[in-house]
């Protein structure tokens, strides 16, 4: 075979590696409609509001962060604002089941009475304990004002909005993670961090390119 076509094949390879690495994302989050079923002081409630659950790794866990698209329950009477605190719980199932609080700030304006009451983005920390894939789903909300407790529980059985493969911190019990070198983060994080080592791979087909070319011409030489 000559050196140019062994050159074609390194460079082939390559590719194929990098598109291979960039094809396999470490993380799928998706929105998920939730139907709250809610206890409210005065009666009970319900709404339907799209979850977005997004993580960020920070340090050895993640910040998870959920979003509510529409206003759950209501209030018969207007709510100041830093009236109403809300809070909820995310459900981890997967290698690694368990659950993690999110808060929020209190609204940050008034809330008329009678109308939807919108959620804040709630965030916490989830700290894997063990190595795999888990994912995240809505949980129970709950929402403090005004001296009264209104409890929301999701009643339709909503799927994940977010998948993640996970690392344990002390390397964990659970399905060992093969790529545990990379960060495992949000959908773009995880595109950046593919993208390098696809990089490296092309790097090295095109140190084998170099090697091979060298090679050819000493055998010609």
């Amino acid at each position: 075979m000559s050196y140019q076509k062994r050159t074609a094949l390194a460079l082939a390879s390559g590719l194929a590696g990098a598109a291979v690495l960039l094809a396999a994302p470490a993380a799928h989050a998706t929105v998920v409609d939730v139907n709250y079923q809610c206890k409210t002081p005065i009666g009970d409630k319900a709404a339907v509001s799209p979850i977005d659950i997004k993580s960020v790794r920070s340090g050895s866990g993640y910040k998870l962060t959920m979003s509510f698209q529409k206003g759950v329950s209501s209030s018969p009477v207007e709510l100041g604002k830093g009236a109403m605190n809300p809070s909820a719980v995310i459900k981890v199932g997967g290698a690694d089941p368990g659950q993690v609080k999110v808060s929020g700030p209190a609204n940050a304006a008034a809330i008329p009475a009678n109308s939807p009451i919108k959620i804040s983005d709630l965030s916490g920390t989830y700290t894997p304990q063990k190595s795999g894939k888990v994912d995240f789903t809505a949980g129970v909300l709950t929402i403090k004002a005004l001296g009264t407790t209104t409890t929301c529980t999701p009643a339709n059985h909503p799927g994940p909005s977010l998948s993640l493969d996970v690392t344990a911190a002390g390397g964990g019990a659970g399905t060992p993670d093969s790529d545990a070198s990379l960060p495992k983060t949000g959908p773009m994080d995880s595109a950046v961090a593919l993208g390098t080592l696809g990089g490296t791979v092309l790097l090295t087909g095109a140190a084998g390119v170099l090697w091979l070319t060298r090679r050819g011409q000493r055998a010609t030489g």
